[in-house]
Parts: structure tokens; sequence; C-alpha cells
């Protein structure tokens, strides 16, 4: 059962987490044209800050003398976890293709696994390593479909450089986590958003003439709750406590499933039709996080 497996129960969370996160990559690409990104993401912030504030403010009272202590720590995960990764997500996304920016993400694994490596000398298992190149091979033909001319009609741009350098910044956040203060989940997440928040204003502000362009339609309104509420509050409280049980290598592998989640949402949501290049990218990205799942159930005590 699950209860009785916290690994599984890990990547359970896991699994959801990268759902919302593909979600959330599709609403950003959607609603390029109707709302400025550093908006998008400041209220992202600010709305998830609204959400929390009524279960987060008592338990920030009571630790806020260790948050204050360890302010460094908090200061950059939210910077780099919150702020800079979603900033430049969002503002990449609006000059680069789909293709593109599932391609840059599939690197994440392998950058969590660099950092640890640099900064806390992990060492990488092999198993993990085998497990993290099978789902890496998976992303490649759902990204290029299978097809050799998709590869070379490659073109990186602007956009890309955005993407790939908020890919760096989850890994330093992901490999980082271990640095967090010994505080309650809720407080952590309720910091790190205010500092994502507060980062993000004064490069809002210069978005300005696009915010005073926009259009209120319920469809904008519907983006702003979807990134605030699951991407947010969800996904960072399921993702913390993931890479606090089974580590950040482990984790980190799971960002695979991301493509294979928005395959399955652009077939739900868009009408895109299902390849045979989808189903085996999709078996050979399970099966390697299956292969890390399997190592670590095996280390477990």
């Amino acid at each position: 059962m699950l209860t009785k497996s916290p690994q599984l129960r890990a990547y359970v969370m896991l699994g959801f987490t990268m759902l919302f996160w593909a979600g959330n990559s599709i609403v950003g690409r959607a609603v390029r044209d109707d709302i400025p990104p550093i908006t998008l993401a400041l209220v992202r912030w600010t709305g998830a800050l609204i959400l929390l504030a009524p279960f987060a403010l008592r338990p920030l009272i009571a630790e806020w003398p260790v948050v204050r202590r360890h302010w460094r720590s908090s200061l950059f995960l939210g910077i780099v976890g919150g702020a800079a990764f979603n900033g430049l997500l969002y503002s990449g996304l609006r000059y680069t293709t789909a293709t593109n920016g599932l391609l840059l993400q599939a690197l994440i694994p392998s950058l969590v696994l660099l950092v640890g490596a640099i900064g806390f000398r992990d060492r990488a298992r092999v198993g993990q390593i085998i497990g993290i190149a099978l789902s890496t091979i998976g992303v490649g033909l759902i990204v290029f479909r299978g097809d050799i001319a998709v590869i070379l009609a490659l073109h990186f741009g602007t956009g890309d450089m955005f993407i790939l350098c908020g890919c760096v910044c989850w890994a330093l956040y992901t490999a980082c986590l271990r640095l967090r203060p010994a505080i309650q989940p809720i407080t952590f997440v309720f910091v790190t958003f205010a500092i994502s928040a507060l980062a993000m204003v004064p490069f809002a502000l210069g978005e300005a003439q696009a915010i005073a362009a926009m259009r209120w339609q319920p469809a904008t309104f519907a983006a702003f709750a979807y990134v605030a509420i699951f991407p947010s509050i969800f996904a960072y409280f399921l993702y913390n406590a993931a890479v606090a049980r089974i580590g950040p290598g482990a984790a980190g592998q799971t960002i695979s499933l991301m493509p294979l989640f928005g395959a399955l949402l652009a077939t739900a949501l868009l009408g895109e039709n299902l390849a045979g290049y989808h189903m085996i990218g999709m078996a050979l990205i399970l099966t390697g996080i299956v292969v890390g799942w399997a190592i670590d159930r095996r280390r477990a005590p």
C-alpha cells in the first residue's frame, strides 16, 4: 500500500507536481499574447500568498526567529526557485516553440545531479544515471516526434536562452533545498513565495504599458487562478516534501514527466493526436523513473 512505502508515496506526489507544472507551461504559452510574462509571475505569487495567509501567518509569527536567523538561505531559494525560474520560463515561452521549451526542461535532471556533485559532492548512482538516460531518450522521442528532420530544423534563440537559464535556476533550487531552515513547510513556502513576489515587482513595473493594454476576460482570470493554486501552492508543497524524502537527484529525475503530461494534456485539451513515438517515449520515461524508484526502495531501511 502507498502508506507503507514512503518512497512510492513521494513519487506519487511528484507525479501530481509534474502534472500541475505541465499545465503551467501550457497556460504560460497559451496566454503569451494576452498577459505580460512578469505580470503573470507576480500575480501567481501574490495570489498564492493571499490564499495561504490565513493559514501561514500564525506559524510564521511563531517561527520568525528561526526564519530571521536563516534569512540568507530562504532569500536564495525564493529568488532562484520562484522569481528567477518562473520569470525566465514565462518570458522564454513568448519567444520560443513548445518543442524547444520541452527539450531544454528535459536537461533539469542532469543539471540537478551536476549541481549536487559540484556543490555538495553528491555521488550519482549507476542506476540513477541509467534511469535519467532512459527518461531523457524518451523525452527526445516525444520532443523530436521520432523524426530526424525535426532535430536538424531546431533553432535556438533568445527565448531558449531564457528557459535554459531558468532550468539552471531550478536545478540550483532542487539541489539546495537541503539548506532550507528547520521550519514548518507552510512557513517555508509562504516566505519563499513572498520573496518571489517582491522580486517580481520592479520588473513588472517595466510592463506597465503592456498591462494597460491587457484584455480582462474570463480566460485571463482563469489563467491567474490556475497558476496561483495548482503549480504554486499544491505543487511546491508536494515537491519540497518529496525532495526531503527521496533526495534532489531522484526528485529531479521526475521532471522528465512534464513532456509526457504535456503531450497528454495537448491531446485532451487541444485535440492533438498521440502517435507511436509518443507511446514509446512515454514508456521509456516511465521505465527510467521506475528504475530510479526501485533502486531507492532497495536502499531504503
